[in-house]
Parts: structure tokens; C-alpha cells; sequence
């Protein structure tokens, strides 16, 4: 291994590169299929799908990756007991790194399908290879040097938007500085690149893209497949939040054949939290990106397929099998017989008429490191006064100079988690403006340089030179995508289920049989993340009494007691 790999898995090693024993060799020899590889073979590149987690029996393999010049550089050498393979493959995507036999290769190969099998049939073994799959994944993360390569201004907009992307994805990647980096200098002769076409993305299989939109990006390196429409699924679920995630998670791991679908990235606004420390089970907390991101790989344990980012745009009726049809992106069709939507909903924007001019580079919606890079050592505002924003605020005062905490009521206690409360307070760098409210925003070229706000009780305005505002003003119901699909919504857009629509619903039933909508767009729900899982987990059951009474999934499982 490396020293830069070394240093990055640390105390981890043993659990990132477990040694297998015989005795569990010959329990995962059920799954896979012999193979032999010569001296020197290149077994896969970066880009390329992978056959499987490849099982050494004799040998060894060399994991490398693309270094600068480029040379190859060797991340880890697999020998007789050890396995090559990271999340890719659970779900055959492509390979994030190269791999070369060193010296003749004697193994067996699981596909990805028998993967997932050896996960559930052999539940200790499969933990252990689980938990190495996602310790080399958070490596691959961590050592920024693996993935697509975007190029161009640090704080250009459409940069920090792929970024931003990938991050959220769970995705390595690299950034070039086209300012300053010369490796950017140097792609750019090689592929005679112009400026104005910045930023260009390089993915792992050689392609090179000009400002590509997120579907691009994320079908260049396979994150994003076709979708089959001879399938019929049994259950189409609409939104990759909390609430989508917990429902793939238990329909999945109960038989039923699931699509997942999200047009941004898996997480939803609770993905956004910088650390989350009420929800059940993690008295140290746990910050949102992490807590979807073990949901979304539980998901593709079970073997949910996950299409994302990819945007639903009608639900209709369909025939031939299928109850429901959706269509999804670029004139594609999932076909389906019933629909879980948790589509959650969208953030909302200030009033202010030049808002736009500033978005995605100086107003964010978001407070990952990414922005905290962007910000650091600078006044910033935030407005908002619910636990996200709290969460927010917390995390930046940590980066910043100071946090300018904007609330339009008069205290936080009103709208935010007690202990949020306390933190902010005890934090000398967030100052608390309650009773206040943004009045206008001015600067250049979409690069903002002064917010000004006004005191709702005096009328006082206040101007301060701030490069950055972060917006936590809650959102609105992600629901304008079924105004031609007959799913009845409240006044405020939210969708109607259950006893709202008659006795003749269930509990999450929609007003169209089979269609059902959980977590933060139904209307009534609870808003908050334990909710939305637990409204997850609960639809589940209803998908199984709908799927027997229309006769179209014979082998329900009896849901008694469990977890």
C-alpha cells in the first residue's frame, strides 16, 4: 500500500483489507466463479465496469490509480486472501481505479447480483465485506485524487454546482483551479480546450465534457443508467429524501422489485444538515450527508435500482402488467403497479428582485465544506430559524468570522430544538438578529458584496459587507409534477392521504388507488427525519396489503413484529 493510502485508511486498514480465512473463502466460493489472470493482464481500468468482487486466491493484483504525468500509481497489492472491489460494485458501476495482475492471478469473481445474495445469505461475512467496501469508498474520498476532474474557477458557479453535485452524490472527484493549477494548463493543450467553453469535466473513461448539466455528468460516469421499460417494477418510489430511502430500504429487503428515482441527489434537505444529534441512536450525532449516504448503500444492498439524478415528470395510467407508468427524463418510461411518491419539497427563496443574479456562487441553500472553503475567514448571513438553520449557523461559525443569524420572528426558541438553541448562544461568533428580514442585496457579475436588512419593529435598515448569504427559510411542497396526474392536494400543495381522502384509503393512500405519499410532501406529516423513516418503513406494509388484493405480488411476507 502506499503512504498516501496508508495515511488515509490508518487505524482502519485491517477493516478496509481484511484478510479472509479459509474457512470464509469457502463460504463465499458458493457465489462466484473461477478466473485466472496472466501476468501483467489488465483485468479493468478506471471507467470500466468491473466483472465483481474478485476473491485471490493465489497471486497478487495491484490496485492503481492515474497520477500526474501520466503515471500509475499503486493504491494497494490484493494477495491470496484478500478481495478487490469498493461500492461500485454492489450496483455494477463503473470502476474508480485500475487493476493489474502483478504476477499470475488465481480467483473467483462475484458478480454484483451474488454480491448482494452473499450479503444476506451469510449475514456476519457479508458485514465484514460491507463495512470494507464503504472504508474504501470514504478512502477513495478522502484522497481527492480518484474521479472526474472538473476544471475551471474555483468560485465559478456552474464548478461549484458539479461539485457540489458529486459531493452529494458520494462521489471522488478532483477540482482544478483553472487560474492557477498547471495540471489545468496541461489538459488544456491536451484537448485544446477553450476558456469560454469553462469549467470541462474529465471523466475516468476519457471523455471530456463542457459545463455539463448534473444527467450528463452522472450518465459520463455511470452513475446514471437507462432505464428498462419492458420491467415492471413493483414499486416506484418518487424522491431519494429520508422517507424514499427508508421506504426502498424495507420494500427491498422484503422481496419487492424497487426503483428509486430523485432528481438531484439522494438525501433530500436532510442531506443538508451539518449534524444532526436528535435523531435516535447517535448520542454524538451525525451529520446528514452520512446518515443518507448509509441509507442510500443499504438501499443497493437490498438491490434497489437507483436512478439519479433523473426527474419524474407525469404519473399516468398504464396497461400490460402495470398499473402506472411514469415518465422520467429524456422520453423514458418506468412502468410500474403502485408509486410511493416522497418527493419531498423545494427550498424557498427570498423576495428580493436580483436574487437570481447571485445564486449558486454567493447565495447558497446548502452549508457543506465545500461553501465553508468558499466563506472561510468572512462575515457571512444566514437567514432562517429552524433546526436546519441552526445546524447551519453552528457549523460555519466554526470556518467563518462571524455568522449574521437573521430571524423574521421574534425569538428561535419558537422554531428550533432547545440544545440548537443553547449552542448558538454560547457561540461568541453568531450574532442574533431576531425580528429581522433581508431588504435587498447588491454587488457586480454575480458576485455579491453588501446585504442589507431591516429591523421589522423599528424600521431600521442595516448595510454590511457580506460576500455570502445562506438561505434556511423552509420550503414548499415538491409537487408542481403532478398537476395532470389526478393525486388530490391541499390548499398549500401538499398531497391529501389516508382518513383526508375517506375510509375507503389507507393510512398514506393517495386519492388514486396505489399511489401513495410519505414524509415531508403529504399533507400533515410531521417534519422531521425520524418522521419521514418512519412513515418509510410504515407505507411498506400498505404497498404489501395493495399488491395482494390486486393479485400482482403473490409472496407477501407476513409483517409481524421485526424490526
Amino acid at each position: 500500500m502506499s503512504q498516501s493510502a496508508t495515511a488515509i485508511f490508518g487505524a482502519r486498514r485491517d477493516q478496509a483489507f481484511p484478510t479472509l480465512t479459509e474457512a470464509d473463502i469457502e463460504r463465499m466460493r458458493r457465489f462466484g466463479e473461477a478466473s485466472a489472470y496472466a501476468a501483467g493482464e489488465h483485468i479493468f481500468e478506471a471507467g470500466d465496469v468491473s466483472p465483481g468482487l474478485i476473491v485471490v486466491l493465489s497471486g497478487k493484483l495491484d490496485i492503481t490509480q492515474d497520477g500526474k504525468l501520466g503515471r500509475r500509481e499503486t493504491i494497494v497489492t490484493h494477495g491470496p486472501g484478500s478481495f478487490v472491489g469498493e461500492l461500485a460494485q454492489l450496483s455494477a458501476r463503473p470502476s474508480l481505479v485500475n487493476a493489474q495482475a502483478a504476477e499470475p492471478v488465481q480467483a473467483f469473481v462475484i458478480s454484483s447480483q451474488r454480491l448482494r445474495d452473499l450479503m444476506v445469505q451469510e449475514a456476519n461475512l457479508g458485514e465484514r465485506i460491507m463495512r470494507a467496501l464503504i472504508l474504501r469508498r470514504v478512502g477513495l474520498l478522502e484522497s481527492g485524487t480518484i474521479g472526474p476532474i472538473i476544471v475551471g474557477p474555483a468560485d465559478n458557479g456552474d464548478v461549484l454546482r458539479l461539485q457540489g453535485f458529486l459531493a452529494r452524490s458520494g462521489q471522488p472527484h478532483r477540482v482544478l483551479d483553472s487560474k492557477t493549477d498547471p495540471c489545468a494548463k496541461t489538459l488544456f493543450e491536451h484537448f485544446h480546450v477553450d476558456p469560454h467553453h469553462l469549467p470541462v469535466v474529465l471523466c475516468p473513461n476519457g471523455r471530456l465534457l463542457l459545463n455539463p448539466a448534473e444527467k450528463d455528468l452522472a450518465r459520463c460516469i455511470g452513475l446514471l443508467r437507462p432505464v428498462d421499460a419492458s420491467k415492471v417494477y413493483d414499486v416506484a418510489i418518487v424522491g431519494a429524501g429520508p422517507a424514499g430511502l427508508a421506504a426502498a430500504v424495507y420494500a427491498a429487503s422484503e422481496g419487492l422489485s424497487t426503483i428509486a428515482l430523485d432528481c438531484r441527489a439522494f438525501g433530500g434537505q436532510a442531506g443538508a444538515s451539518a449534524r444532526i444529534e436528535n435523531y435516535l441512536g447517535f448520542p454524538t450525532g451525525i451529520t446528514g450527508m452520512a446518515l443518507m449516504a448509509r441509507a442510500y448503500n443499504q438501499a443497493q444492498k437490498f438491490g434497489v435500482e437507483m436512478v439519479i439524478p433523473d426527474e419524474v415528470k407525469l404519473l399516468g395510467a398504464a396497461t400490460d402488467g402495470a398499473r402506472y407508468q411514469l415518465a422520467v427524463g429524456d422520453d423514458e418510461t418506468v412502468r410500474t403497479r403502485s408509486v410511493v411518491i416522497a418527493s419531498g419539497a423545494r427550498y424557498r427563496r427570498l423576495d428580493v428582485a436580483n436574487l437570481a443574479e447571485f445564486e449558486g456562487t454567493c447565495v447558497h441553500y446548502w452549508a457543506s465544506p465545500i461553501e465553508a472553503r468558499l466563506c472561510g475567514g468572512q462575515e457571512v448571513a444566514l437567514v432562517g430559524a429552524g433546526n436546519s438553520a441552526g445546524q447551519a449557523a453552528v457549523f460555519l461559525a466554526s470556518h467563518v468570522r462571524k455568522v449574521a443569524l437573521l430571524a423574521r420572528g421574534g425569538s428561535l426558541e419558537a422554531s428550533m430544538s432547545r440544545y440548537l438553541v443553547e449552542r448558538i448562544r454560547a457561540q461568541p461568533n453568531i450574532e442574533v438578529l431576531t425580528g429581522t428580514e433581508v431588504e435587498a442585496l447588491d454587488g457586480e457579475e454575480g458576485n455579491l458584496a453588501t446585504v442589507r436588512w431591516r429591523d421589522r419593529s423599528s424600521g431600521a435598515s442595516t448595510t454590511r459587507p457580506i460576500r455570502h448569504l445562506f438561505l434556511f427559510i423552509g420550503a414548499d411542497p415538491n409537487t408542481d409534477w403532478l398537476a395532470q396526474s389526478d393525486v388530490a392536494l391541499d390548499a398549500r400543495g401538499f398531497i391529501r392521504t389516508g382518513s383526508d381522502m375517506g375510509s375507503a384509503h389507507g393510512l398514506m393512500e393517495t386519492s388514486r388507488s396505489g399511489v401513495f405519499a410519505i414524509g415531508d410532501v403529504r399533507s400533515g406529516s410531521v417534519k422531521r427525519v425520524a418522521a419521514a423513516v418512519g412513515e418509510g418503513a410504515q407505507v411498506v406494509a400498505a404497498l404489501h396489503a395493495f399488491l395482494a388484493r390486486e393479485g400482482s405480488h403473490a409472496d407477501a411476507p407476513q409483517l409481524v413484529g421485526g424490526v
